[in-house]
């Protein structure tokens, strides 16, 4: 056997040439936090659009556009 068999492999040390990135900590809002009083649609605006997030009779959600 040569050297480089008998050497450990990391990930760093197998061609990775992008380092691992720090991820942000995730955000979890309650739904009943978006649906305040009983309410069951929210308008959110994303790049120039409008979507609709409603909550079903069921208590599932919708996103529409």
């Amino acid at each position: 056997m040569n050297d480089a068999q008998d050497k450990p492999t990391s990930i760093a040390s197998a061609g990775s040439q992008n380092p691992p990135r720090a991820t942000a900590p995730r955000r979890v809002l309650a739904s009943r936090e978006l649906f305040p009083g009983g309410s069951h649609e929210l308008h959110i605006e994303h790049n120039g659009f409008i979507y609709t997030l409603r909550l079903t009779s069921k208590g599932k959600l919708i996103l529409t556009k």
